[in-house]
């Protein structure tokens, strides 16, 4: 669903961005030369483990997390950075499972807006809108956001590896604060994320500097600053784990690296 009013934002195509670069990785069209460039520069880095393994072992954890929280009684979804539309997105799943599941996709990159709203036309309770976490008034008061979600009641909000394109000095921790002050108790954090615990320190000095012209640059953080985002959320069991690790039996399994921490976390009443 959309209000179709808004014109689509022009974009600068010869800086690789993060959206294009992820749908490159997963075989995805929506893609330019500069992404396709620095996306072949990670692979000549690392192989498949970044370009490949990561992006679906992610992918596979969004999936299991809608499914836990649909079936949890979660009818309303916020996909922060959701990227360019690929099979299995957060509406398909919810929707197949509670049909008056309402989903709406956000990122700042305008090309998802505009491939969004073809994907979704014939889709009356879900909508794309482009804006950026960085400014989360925008997103939380946008009427097409407001238009599908009531923060009377749960919600789950979903930041799958958007956080590690948010430097420090653009503060994250404020950033899910002004999330989480809209949210009623019952609502949920679901957060992945690029660690340092683990991977080579040669090798994620080879991403960062792939990522440094990009649109957003690329931060890895320890495992402490990555559970010190859920601050005013109650983790869910098993809590900050890898990705591929965090409750299989709600879906396909995907690879397993070491790259990545994740969660999901719910918002008690105070």
């Amino acid at each position: 669903m959309s209000t179709g009013n808004d014109e689509i934002p022009s974009f600068d195509v010869s800086k690789p961005s993060p959206a294009r670069m992820y749908d490159f990785f997963l075989g995805g069209k929506d893609n330019f030369p500069a992404d396709r460039e620095a996306g072949a520069k990670v692979n000549a880095a690392l192989g498949d483990v970044m370009t490949h393994d990561i992006v679906w072992e992610n992918r596979r954890f969004l999936q299991r997390t809608v499914r836990y929280l649909t079936e949890s009684g979660i009818k309303q979804f916020i996909d922060l950075g959701t990227g360019l539309p690929t099979q299995g997105n957060v509406h398909e799943i919810a929707q197949d499972l509670e049909p008056e599941a309402r989903v709406v996709y956000v990122d700042n990159d305008p090309i998802v807006l505009a491939h969004g709203r073809a994907l979704l036309a014939t889709n009356a309770t879900t909508t794309v809108i482009t804006a950026d976490i960085r400014d989360p008034a925008a997103i939380l008061d946008n009427v097409d956001l407001g238009a599908l979600i009531d923060f009377s009641q749960p919600v789950a909000v979903l930041f799958m590896a958007i956080f590690h394109f948010i430097r420090d000095s653009e503060d994250p921790a404020g950033i899910l604060a002004a999330f989480r002050k809209r949210l009623a108790p019952g609502s949920y954090l679901a957060l992945s994320h690029l660690t340092t615990d683990g991977p080579d320190a040669g090798e994620v000095d080879q991403v960062v500097d792939v990522y440094k012209n990009a649109t957003s640059p690329i931060v890895f953080r320890p495992r402490q600053e990555i559970t010190g985002l859920f601050d005013g959320f109650e983790l869910t069991d098993p809590g900050i784990t890898r990705p591929w690790q965090w409750r299989p039996e709600y879906g396909v399994k995907g690879p397993q690296t070491d790259w990545l921490l994740g969660g999901v976390a719910r918002l008690d009443g105070a």
